[in-house]
């Protein structure tokens, strides 16, 4: 984080100087008059009951706390650099079930696994380590940090009328790398009442898999792993809470292929139609190839017997939030294919009744060949309430068919090639309602060093899910012009 502070203020101090030493060799107007720099910040939070890290149950409790720092400079009169810089950092009761047990054994050791990354859950000892899907454990897994870099280069011709860009991109956690490129261009007809446009982006990430610890662990040591590393001395129970030697998850095997490529175009088109009406259309074109499965998300088979470690008396209450004492052992992870094709397809439309109210409308139609379907409508009415102040209520339905692959908590069969228990990949239907204050200042008349502040912009969402799935979340924003 410090470097990318550092990084900004070069930026800005680059800006500076190439402002003052551009400000008299000006020619014609300028695609970006000025350096402009957004200061962004979000807080999310959820909570639901089908963690699939838990295999389709638990907690999916999460908090996460993200900042972005945007800065787009006029290089000259015809070419603007942008360079987005984020972090996120948060913290969740889900992934911290990766290891959902307290310390010991292969969990106080060496290595670069997850499994060393964990704390202790609730006071059990070291001889009687305890968890639950319903709580979150205090392993290193609970929190993570993300951190993104983009950058991008925009040139427009002399009359304005076609743009090209290209960028870069990277980002990185402590499980995942991701680094991307892409371009575009966009050209206006009709004095500009007309625009196509055409992107393309690849993305080229790698994962470092964390697996839960039970499958971790019977891949370092074989048939043999309840006597060594972490289950060494620690007792495995069966349905009836008697202690067994026979949980041995033969389905599991290692991840070989770590790389995920994703590949995208998007065509647009919009036009406006009249004074007050403006339409676009979209459509995409995405294909991932690779690892699209998550390594840590547990499986439990119908047809298998179950295992636990624990506390006994909590066993016949395993799917309710009463159970604070007992964890079930994965017989394997999440297995889906490495091929997906999407297909969205979308419009938009904006009404401008008159100064004061303004309609904005969106929809999306998205289909992709794991058999899920989607829709997607949006509708958002900015009130113009006094020359500097704007409220806008908001409104998002979106509701979508399970993949092929999903089915819930146990219900999968060892026999089948794919399977997944992630909610977000099962039939749905979520509301989302909001609201946003904006203030935008002409004058700039706030001052920090030497820019003025232009724009303040705070949305409030509310996330409700059919299955139990709510979220909150607050966003605020500072854009900033050099004067």
């Amino acid at each position: 984080m410090k470097s990318i502070i550092a990084l900004l203020f070069l930026l800005i101090g680059f800006t500076v100087f190439s402002q003052e030493a551009t400000d008299s060799i000006q020619f014609k107007k300028r695609v970006l008059e000025s350096t402009e720099v957004d200061f962004l910040l979000s807080y999310y939070n959820q909570d639901g009951s089908k963690s699939a890290v838990s295999g389709g149950i638990g907690s999916e409790k999460l908090t996460d706390l993200a900042s972005n720092i945007v800065v787009a400079m006029p290089l000259n009169d015809d070419a603007v650099l942008t360079v987005d810089m984020g972090i996120s950092a948060y913290s969740s009761a889900s992934s911290s079930n990766i290891n959902p047990f307290n310390a010991t054994g292969a969990s106080g050791g060496g290595g670069e696994d997850d499994d060393d990354r964990v704390g202790y859950f609730g006071t059990a000892s070291a001889s009687a380590p305890y968890g639950t899907p319903w709580q979150a454990s205090s392993g290193a897994s609970k929190n993570d940090e993300l951190t993104a870099v983009t950058v991008n280069y925009a040139h427009s011709s002399d009359s304005r009328n076609f743009i090209w860009n290209a960028d870069v991109s990277f980002s990185n956690e402590y499980d995942y790398t991701s680094f991307g490129f892409g371009g575009g261009i966009a050209k206006l007809f009709n004095d500009k009442n007309t625009e196509l446009s055409l992107k393309a982006n690849v993305y080229l990430d790698q994962w470092r898999p964390i697996y839960p610890t039970e499958l971790h662990e019977y891949s370092k040591y074989g048939n043999d792993f309840l006597n060594q590393g972490y289950f060494s001395g620690v007792t495995v129970l069966d349905q009836n809470g008697q202690a067994t030697t026979n949980y041995i998850p033969l389905a599991f095997e290692t991840i070989s292929s770590v790389n995920r490529n994703s590949y995208s175009a998007s065509f647009g088109f919009s036009q406006v139609l009249s004074k007050k009406l403006q339409v676009s259309l979209f459509f995409d074109v995405l294909q991932q190839q690779g690892l699209l499965s998550t390594p840590y998300h547990r499986i439990y088979f119908a047809d298998k017997a179950n295992y636990y470690i624990g506390q006994a008396q909590y066993i016949p209450d395993y799917e309710s939030e009463t159970n604070v004492g007992v964890y079930k052992l994965a017989d394997d992870i999440e297995r889906l294919p490495d091929s997906r094709f999407k297909l969205p397809i979308g419009a938009r439309l904006n009404y401008y009744f008159n100064e004061r109210f303004v309609l904005r409308t969106y929809y999306r139609y998205y289909s992709d060949n794991w058999d899920i379907q989607s829709h997607t409508a949006n509708i958002e009415l900015p009130i113009k309430v006094s020359d500097r102040f704007t409220v806008f209520p908001m409104y998002r339905y979106y509701t979508q068919t399970q993949s092929k692959y999903y089915a819930s908590y146990e219900t999968h069969l060892s026999t089948e090639k794919y399977y997944t228990s992630d909610a977000d990949l099962s039939t749905f239907d979520a509301n989302q309602f909001g609201f946003g204050v904006n203030y935008t200042d002409i004058f700039t008349g706030a001052e920090i060093w030497k820019f003025g502040l232009k724009n303040v912009d705070f949305r409030f969402n509310h996330y409700q899910r059919s299955d139990n799935l709510t979220a909150n979340i607050a966003t605020i924003g500072f854009k900033f012009i050099m004067q």
